[in-house]
């Protein structure tokens, strides 16, 4: 089945946000944002914006009836800012007009007196002044005390990795209507209609069950629509409410790149050390967050960088500890891999480090401490069905890697402009919310008594294709066209408590629950056909009824209609719960994933040594996908992945001046990959294993784990570097961009 939303979206006939037709008398809705980093707000004067033609009202923190707070895990976050702003583009107030060009025009008129306070925007500096947005966190397993007397080589060093601008093609958005007896609907554009529910309900001091939240469908999320949906929903439903009219908002870019929080970035340090086999014995790593000027989902994210920070690998001893460090900048959130990729990173580039003095392969030390069953990892799980060899080996013999390697060496020794390198990349990253009760969803389905049948869960189609194979739970399970299924929009009022459609778990939670749906109908549907053909065994195949293996002149419409003059139930609401899954937080230790995803990417890059520029000439994949619901599906998601793993690692470099501003704050200042930057070549090989019983038909999740094949394009560039001027110890600093390569290519000892 190809995604169901194709032939929509080539035609652009599919609706966004934009694209909702406009209620007679919709208002217009921009926010004015600071234009300092931290200060105190002396005073406002909104005298002048008021008189501006079309301008209806300009909203501040006083017009809110309930609590002027939107912070999720901590209550840290106003709506408006109140007396302070805390990060350049905080919002201060919200205009209201008949037209977005009134609202700019009037924006130009309302003056802002600020007493500036001191600026913090890196995380090493907030954290030597205390300045936490929670107390740090520290994973530890064994005794590395102990561990470091037993180590034949120890290394240290330091690492940096930038953030990432989510950069979605449908900016933030959303757009508000009031309805009868106080309640109110709201089209938004996010990741997570309950969040927004609950975040509008608290604004404008009502119960939950007066606000609707409707969402059709994203033009991409990545994680930034998880949390950063939340302040637009919620302002143009304040001004709805207090207006009594509709209220639209659509972001202009530069405004959505300038107000939005990105991926964090971290410095971490790290400690290291091997035994004279290369086992890894001990390891010690401090992660220094950038959680920008509130929480948002710093802690979670946080969270899981330390579940990550060993990324593929047995290590008998480890401590692992970080900081989330309250700075100026816009808060940071959720992004694709949520604080994994950036713990992976790290203990990549100590495996580099150590490969580089040893004057051994990185791959030699990655194969030789990779995981296997049984393997307890620094937060207590233990893993099974482990597959990390398994990649490994598959992607050695596939894409001969010993071949790969011998051409890339007598290529490097034959051309002095030109030098190529070559990284392998594993992955384990752990499918689950780490936040336990977050582990549910709910599905509502409807037969009705024509024979078609409309589904409703919490996933949110954003691109990654869970509509499509929410459809094909449906069509298999009931042996029905998909003509007859229409998935129909994420609606608080039809699944209400959602969790965000995040953490790669979207399909196998919803999956799960649509699937009990569907087969509590079925179960009733074949007592139907039972008692109707005395038959012990019903089976349901395109449409036609089958009694104990033989067919009858019974369809499926004809089965529905006779279940309905029966009155047989034919709507359904299950609800799933991933079952062992646990956690302690005050002992750091658990169970906290379902199951984890292993991989195996080989990168081969060429880097021009005048010039500094690198082409990607291929990235071989093998890839744990268990029992793959939808192959074109999920290869779209791995290279889509790759592809944006890639450009975070080399490429997208977000750059805040030390006033908080950001520079980096348009296509043409913060560049992203096109067609002549992605790998010449990717390939994609499907490892056969047996899956997972807790992933939607033994299909493992596959959202996120691909980002983080990126880091390889990192250290593939660092060997052709190294082969260029190998007598130098680099700073371990991503982006690598072409700048940074060309002065790393002519750095001196």
């Amino acid at each position: 089945m190809i995604n169901i939303d194709a032939h929509n979206h080539v035609k652009g006939k599919s609706i966004y946000l934009d694209d909702i037709q406009e209620m007679k008398g919709t208002l217009y809705a921009l926010p004015f944002d600071a234009t300092v980093a931290h200060a105190k707000i002396k005073s406002i004067d909104l005298h002048k914006a008021l008189q501006r033609k079309g301008i209806v009202t300009i909203l501040t923190a006083k017009d809110i009836p309930g609590e002027n707070q939107i912070g999720g895990i901590i209550p840290d976050e106003p709506l408006f800012a109140d007396g302070e702003v805390h990060f350049r583009g905080q919002v201060i107030a919200l205009i209201i007009g008949t037209s977005e060009h009134h609202c700019r025009q009037a924006a130009k008129l309302i003056h802002v007196e600020y007493d500036e306070l001191p600026v913090i925007t890196d995380a090493r500096e907030a954290q030597r002044q205390n300045k936490l947005i929670i107390p740090p966190r520290t994973f530890t397993l064994g005794n590395t005390a102990e561990a470091w007397s037993q180590c034949e080589h120890i290394f240290e060093g330091r690492t940096d990795v930038n953030g990432q601008e989510h950069l979605y093609i449908e900016t933030q958005g959303a757009y508000a209507r009031p309805k009868e007896d106080g309640s109110i609907v709201v089209s938004s554009s996010t990741q997570g209609p309950t969040a927004v529910q609950k975040m509008v309900a608290r604004v404008l001091g009502i119960p939950m069950h007066k606000v609707e939240i409707d969402t059709v469908r994203l033009g991409g999320g990545f994680g930034g629509k998880e949390d950063q949906a939340t302040p637009w929903a919620v302002m143009v439903a304040l001004a709805s409410q207090l207006l009594h009219q509709p209220v639209k908002m659509a972001m202009h870019r530069m405004d959505d790149m300038r107000m939005t929080g990105k991926r964090h970035p971290y410095s971490s340090d790290f400690k290291i050390g091997f035994s004279k086999d290369l086992k890894i014995l001990a390891y010690e790593v401090t992660h220094y967050q950038n959680a920008g000027a509130a929480a948002d989902l710093s802690p979670a994210v946080m969270e899981r960088t330390l579940f990550h920070s060993t990324n593929a690998y047995y290590v008998p001893n480890v401590i692992a500890k970080a900081y989330s460090c309250k700075t100026n900048l816009p808060p940071n959130t959720a992004f694709r891999g949520f604080g994994g990729p950036q713990g992976k990173f790290v203990i990549e580039a100590a495996i580099v480090k150590a490969a580089e003095s040893l004057g051994v392969s990185p791959a030699d030390i990655q194969k030789a401490n990779l995981v296997v069953d049984g393997n307890e990892l620094s937060y207590g799980q233990v893993l099974q069905q482990t597959n990390a060899h398994a990649s490994w080996d598959s992607s050695m013999k596939t894409y001969d890697y010993a071949a790969q390697k011998q051409r890339i060496a007598d290529f490097n020794n034959s051309n002095s402009r030109y030098k190529k390198g070559l990284a392998v990349q594993p992955i384990c990253f752990g499918i689950s919310f780490t936040n336990t009760m977050m582990n549910h969803a709910r599905a509502l389905v409807h037969i009705y008594h024509d024979g078609s049948v409309v589904v409703s869960t919490g996933a949110v189609e954003m691109g990654q294709g869970v509509n499509t194979k929410l459809l094909q739970i449906v069509t298999q399970t009931f042996g029905i066209s998909p003509l007859k299924v229409r998935i129909e929009s994420t609606n608080t009022l039809r699944v209400a408590n959602t969790s965000p459609t995040a953490a790669s778990a979207g399909a196998d939670l919803n999956g799960k629950a649509l699937e009990m749906a569907c087969n509590a109908l079925l179960s009733r549907l074949k007592t139907v056909a039972q008692n109707e053909h005395n038959a012990e065994e019903i089976q349901i195949q395109d449409e036609r009824i089958f009694a104990d293996s033989k067919a009858t002149d019974m369809t499926w419409n004809d089965l529905i209609l006779k279940a309905f003059t029966l009155r047989v139930a034919l709507s359904e609401n299950s609800h799933y719960a991933t079952p062992t899954i646990h956690y302690d937080k005050s002992k750091e230790k658990g169970h906290p994933f379902a199951y984890h995803v292993y991989g195996t990417a080989i990168v081969e890059v060429t880097v021009d040594c005048l010039k500094g520029t690198y082409d990607f000439d291929s990235v071989n994949i093998v890839h744990d996908f268990g029992e793959s619901m939808n192959k074109d599906v999920d290869n779209g998601q791995i290279e889509g992945g790759l592809v944006q793993g890639i450009g975070w690692m080399t490429l997208e470099e977000i750059v805040y001046n030390e006033q908080g501003r950001l520079v980096s704050n348009a296509l043409s200042t913060y560049k992203v990959p096109d067609i002549y930057s992605v790998p010449k070549s990717i390939h994609v090989t499907h490892l056969e294993t047996e899956g997972h019983e807790l992933a939607i038909k033994k299909s493992k999740a596959v959202g996120e784990p691909p980002l983080m094949y990126g880091l390889g394009a990192y250290f593939a560039i660092r060997s052709a570097v190294k082969a260029f001027n190998p007598n130098v110890d680099f700073a371990v600093n991503a982006p690598y961009t072409p700048e940074k390569v060309l002065m790393d290519l002519y750095k001196k000892s």
